[in-house]
């Protein structure tokens, strides 16, 4: 049976249904992009389908509140299962694995990669302890509460589902402020406005938790917003603003060797569509257009994929 890379609109996300599915992708971007990613990241999502994946592809919603937006995912996560089950009955498509939560896989870009990040964590037992480990973030301990409450979860977990997060910004208030206006976002975070968690807040319970077993890394040599793995000899400044540094740090001490990759390309390399022979994104900061010769970002995605399934497995 041909598979057709079709998007259709399936509660609050973009489903392409292949035929014969091996896996779910959930895809979430970054801001901006993120927030038309059926158009965005047409190519890189479509090469994935193309190796026998449905595709969720997530709008990006963006707020200062980080925590209510990753447990909302989980909600749609539970929703989606049942309606793409639906439509692929009808469709005479295979439909089972629908139902499997261990066959449903995490992808991000750019912030995108922060909601992954917080939904591990509360994957684990002991996040409601860690959290009270500190004043400042216990006080989001409500917040989480009513979120998953709101959202009608017993638990908000992915444990057992892989996640692969792609040039990862774990953003501050300041990363969502234009620069010069950078005294907002010092002003948002004094009254409590700003993002929540903080980058800082992130890391700490990225470093606290046990799990992250199933996580890849794939960061991009000239990204200078999510980092490059080369900021581990750079200042102190920049190694502390690099969330690629932050996090191969961190995960290359769990049960399996860290699986991560470092490819030529800027922080949006993800982003772009095919026309013809060439990727194009019109983006003068970034590639503009390109050839898609010698691209490997999708070939190392799927690589990756197995690969966690693989451990997975295990």
């Amino acid at each position: 049976m041909d598979a057709e890379f079709k998007f259709r609109p399936v509660a609050f996300s973009w489903v392409a249904i292949h035929p014969q599915p091996k896996g779910v992708v959930q895809f979430i971007g970054g801001a901006f992009f993120g927030t038309f990613p059926t158009l965005f990241y047409r190519y890189f999502l479509k090469k994935i389908f193309a190796q026998g994946y449905t595709i969720v592809a997530l709008p990006f919603r963006f707020s200062f509140r980080h925590w209510p937006i990753a447990i909302d995912l989980l909600r749609e996560q539970d929703t989606l299962a049942a309606e793409i089950t639906k439509i692929a009955e009808n469709l005479n498509y295979q439909s089972d694995i629908y139902q499997n939560k261990k066959k449903y896989f995490w992808i991000g870009h750019s912030l995108g990669c922060k909601y992954i990040t917080l939904l591990e964590f509360l994957s684990g037992n002991k996040w409601q302890e860690i959290l009270t480990e500190s004043s400042a973030i216990h006080k989001q301990l409500p917040s989480i509460a009513n979120s998953i409450d709101i959202s009608s979860l017993t638990k908000a977990s992915i444990q057992g589902q892989a996640s692969l997060l792609i040039a990862p910004d774990i953003s501050d208030t300041e990363s969502a402020v234009p620069q010069p206006l950078a005294f907002i976002a010092h002003l948002l975070d004094r009254f409590a406005l700003g993002v929540i968690p903080t980058r800082k807040q992130t890391q700490f319970f990225i470093d606290r938790s046990s799990l992250f077993n199933l996580t890849g890394l794939i960061s991009f040599d000239k990204d200078t917003i999510a980092g490059r793995e080369q900021d581990e000899y750079k200042d102190d400044k920049t190694r502390e603003n690099s969330d690629v540094c932050c996090l191969i740090q961190q995960l290359q001490k769990r049960s399996f060797p860290m699986l991560h990759k470092e490819l030529t390309g800027k922080h949006l390399e993800p982003v772009g569509m095919q026309i013809g022979n060439y990727i194009v994104d019109l983006n003068p900061l970034d590639k503009f257009i390109k050839t898609l010769k010698n691209r490997d970002l999708e070939v190392m995605t799927l690589e990756f994929l197995d690969e966690l399934e693989n451990r997975r497995l295990e």
